[in-house]
């Protein structure tokens, strides 16, 4: 028998790539450079139905990293002075480490504010200002005083890195109002929060509903997400060549029955395309009058809240803004052995942008659709440590929230005598995610994904919302 011969003869590479790329055109294959054609199914990243009427639309986290201390800050804690130097009972926990110290006086001085008459510490007065428009929550409390693990356990709902963080669920339920935008945006002035990626991570979510991180202490636009101009091709000649790579990756995709990696490939080349046009845009702070760069202060935390309202602006579902300071990814830390300055510094850096984000929205009529977030993973002790610091306590510390549907001038739940322990309406960090999902439409127990056998969700198996700080 004689083998079978190819009848025709040999060409070379490039004679077959010259070939195909001659017959598009007679294979009518053009449509594949429409875009509608490109996405072959609905972007993950589309608007989608809350399960009911939501009172708010965007989130805005401002993450304080580190531990904030609650006596220092918003939880006014008078007694603490009329006992310096002493042990209660009250605050003999085995989480506070240094059990010989006594009672450690805040530093600070606080004063009234507002119709409310709410007290707060003079390092936060731009702040302070806008606590009539603030719901203070006194009675937050978590499960370990351990930074990485109070802090995945703040932003994903879970003390290991290996679950969907807060705003990957909101995507992942809700989808985005700008398709050229990421639905989820996370920001640090410098050091990224201890944790990382996984603080906006999407874990076993799809890729889509991961967030993208920006590094916004240079402040340019072009330079904010490296890599994302082409300087050899137009945007027409960018589009038809994205939309022809999606689609062999959607042939490709069929055939393997929906392969995760790829598929959150083809996602993250969509967006790449369409952010490299508008990511220039939305964070180019120069085209905002004087009067509003004014009103945020100059520090690079207030430009971060200034582009968290250009985002939501836009559409952007959620932005978490993490404080950090040069080459340290838990700011706040450094109340362990210097509150005064240490606080005072941080304060500085932040109070102005925090107030002038509040107003800002609040002039623009973006408040009552727009959910403030301000804490970080848990307090500190009244007590001291060493001579001048704090150690961590995450029995009792504070959370605040402004706008997108909760009650204005409000404060709910308290601290003890001393603000050490939640004694009054308590609420875990389960609880306040819970309450973020349902203002934004989403019933935390219905909110769930299919993953390795069982149904996941953001709350676990926990969490009660709390209606009673709901406007």
């Amino acid at each position: 028998m004689q083998p079978h011969r190819n009848p025709l003869p040999p060409i070379s590479r490039r004679d077959a790539l010259h070939r195909i790329g001659a017959g598009f055109g007679s294979i009518s294959l053009a449509g594949m450079f429409n875009q509608s054609a490109s996405a072959g199914q609905a972007s993950p990243l589309a608007p989608k139905a809350p399960h009911f009427a939501p009172k708010a639309k965007h989130v805005i986290q401002l993450f304080m990293p580190g531990g904030p201390s609650q006596v220092d800050t918003f939880d006014y804690k008078p007694k603490i002075a009329e006992f310096a130097g002493q042990r209660p009972k009250i605050v003999d926990r085995k989480s506070l480490r240094n059990t010989k110290n006594g009672l450690f006086p805040s530093p600070f001085g606080f004063k009234r504010y507002g119709q409310t008459g709410k007290w707060v510490s003079d390092i936060f007065p731009h702040t302070a200002e806008c606590s009539d428009d603030i719901c203070f929550i006194h009675s937050m409390h978590t499960n370990i005083p351990e930074h990485a693990g109070a802090m995945m356990m703040f932003n994903l709902g879970h003390l290991q890195p290996s679950r969907p963080s807060l705003g990957s669920w909101l995507c992942y339920g809700l989808g985005t109002e700008n398709q050229e935008l990421p639905g989820l945006v996370a920001m640090s002035p410098r050091a990224k929060p201890r944790g990382k990626a996984a603080n906006w991570g999407n874990s076993f979510l799809p890729g889509a509903y991961a967030g993208v991180y920006a590094n916004i202490a240079e402040m340019k636009p072009d330079s904010i997400l490296r890599d994302l101009k082409n300087p050899h091709l137009s945007r027409t000649e960018q589009r038809q060549q994205a939309n022809l790579l999606a689609q062999l990756n959607r042939f490709d995709l069929e055939s393997q029955q929906q392969d995760q990696k790829l598929e959150s490939s083809i996602q993250a080349m969509e967006m790449a395309f369409r952010m490299q046009f508008a990511v220039p845009d939305v964070f180019d702070t120069a085209q905002e009058s004087k009067p509003t760069l004014d009103l945020y202060g100059k520090s690079e935390f207030a430009k971060g809240c200034l582009i968290a309202r250009r985002l939501v602006e836009r559409g952007v579902r959620m932005v978490q803004l993490s404080h950090s300071i040069s080459g340290y990814d838990i700011a706040w830390d450094t109340g362990h052995g210097d509150i005064k300055g240490g606080h005072a510094h941080l304060a500085r850096e932040c109070d102005q942008g925090i107030a002038g984000l509040i107003q800002d929205l609040k002039l623009r009529g973006l408040l009552d659709e727009t959910l403030v977030i301000w804490g970080g993973e848990f307090g500190r002790a009244p007590t001291s440590e060493g001579q001048k610091g704090r150690d961590h306590d995450h029995y009792g510390f504070t959370v605040w929230m402004a706008g997108g549907g909760v009650k204005p001038g409000f404060t709910y739940g308290a601290t003890d005598e001393f603000g050490c322990s939640a004694v009054e309406n308590p609420v875990h960090v389960h609880d306040l995610h819970a309450t973020i999902l349902h203002l934004m439409g989403l019933d935390h127990e219905k909110l769930t994904y299919r993953y390795s056998g069982r149904d996941f969700r953001l709350t676990d198996v926990h969490g009660k919302v709390i209606h009673n700080i709901i406007a």
